[in-house]
């Protein structure tokens, strides 16, 4: 596995027995040629000529590094306490204002410990449990600053369906009352947007940090990535995306598997629950095969190792893939899900999830 390591000003060569690109076959007896944290060439070591000046490391897998799609390390710390439990905002239900960009320390010891198991690239921001929770960011792990390490300081808008949100908050109670509620914040957005679209400068109303991060949802600029476990919360998702026109990415999805053709026709991705996580509450009817599942429907798929309130505050996304590997999913579709195709539903896959030039 390519290591997570600083590598500017230097060259490097890791040959592996089994290469895996993910941007075309496995390569047998391959070798990644990487210069000042670039890479230069990719190909089987006969072909590759590797110079006297570059540092070789040898190993029998290499892969893309991997990725975790929706976690809160970063935001939640190694000690569970209050200083370094940032994850989740309990003052109001709707603050998609608040920016994991603000939170984020890439110096936290959960950051190095998943970068140890080979996780180079996070997608990470508020916890589920709040209505809208805040914007996500996605980042590297290697680095001492929120600047060096991002990728996207904006990447989606987090938002919650279902009985974690009663929880948190006094209100919404119900779910239908969550919903109205968000229906409500969206059409105030809409609105917000079409007034700061006035040509009249001073016709526009004022800054609102929260109908600014909606409406970047409403315009396409921002997907929303909606935590939906029951098939309910699922297909509610769904007729929210439908009705406000908006780029929907499902997180969880426990139930997806008694909608997979709902899913499927509306063209949805899912970042599946983590099946390391205890099966509880709107999760209880997670399944070990929704992977399987949704491979054979044709709903592209990713890992995550979640969130859960208690130590530890991360798990090992590498479980998840050999969970899903050992209920019939194929290995190099859960390689897949954990490098190029969650990079293609996280909009990064130019930059990170395979092994290629540049």
């Amino acid at each position: 596995m390519l290591m997570s390591l600083p590598l500017w000003g230097q060259k490097v060569a890791v040959r592996g027995e089994t290469v895996y690109t993910m941007a075309g076959a496995p390569l047998a007896d391959g070798v990644v040629l990487i210069r000042d944290g670039k890479i230069e060439k990719v190909g089987k070591t006969a072909e590759v000529k590797i110079g006297n000046d570059y540092t070789v490391l040898s190993g029998k897998v290499v892969t893309p590094g991997l990725i975790d799609a929706h976690t809160v390390v970063g935001l939640a710390g190694y000690y569970n306490q209050p200083h370094d439990q940032d994850q989740l905002d309990k003052s109001s239900p709707i603050q998609p204002e608040l920016r994991a960009l603000d939170a984020y320390n890439p110096r936290e010891k959960l950051v190095e410990w998943l970068r140890g198991l080979g996780v180079t690239t996070l997608h990470t921001g508020q916890a589920p449990g709040a209505l809208a929770s805040g914007q996500s960011i996605l980042v590297k792990t290697v680095g001492n600053t929120v600047e060096e390490v991002l990728l996207d300081s904006a990447a989606m808008v987090t938002l919650t369906l279902g009985s974690a949100v009663s929880r948190n908050y006094k209100s919404p109670g119900t779910s239908a009352k969550g919903v109205a509620m968000l229906r409500t914040e969206l059409l105030k957005a809409r609105e917000y947007q079409k007034k700061m679209a006035n040509k009249d400068i001073s016709k526009r109303p004022a800054r609102d940090l929260k109908l600014e991060a909606l409406a970047m949802v409403l315009s396409g600029k921002l997907p929303a990535l909606i935590t939906a476990n029951r098939a309910v919360e699922i297909m509610t998702a769904l007729r929210l995306a439908n009705e406000f026109g908006f780029r929907l990415i499902l997180d969880g999805a426990a139930e997806a598997y008694l909608v997979l053709e709902e899913i499927r026709a509306a063209g949805v991705p899912v970042i599946i629950h983590p099946t390391m996580a205890r099966p509880r509450g709107d999760s209880r009817n997670l399944s070990l095969e929704t992977a399987a599942k949704l491979k054979q429907a044709g709903i592209p798929f990713a890992f995550q190792s979640g969130y859960e309130g208690y130590v530890p505050k991360t798990r090992v996304v590498l479980f998840e893939a050999a969970i899903a590997a050992a209920n019939g999913l194929a290995r190099e579709d859960a390689l897949a899900a954990l490098t190029i195709n969650s990079a293609k539903i996280l909009g990064i896959d130019r930059r990170v999830g395979s092994l290629e030039k540049g």
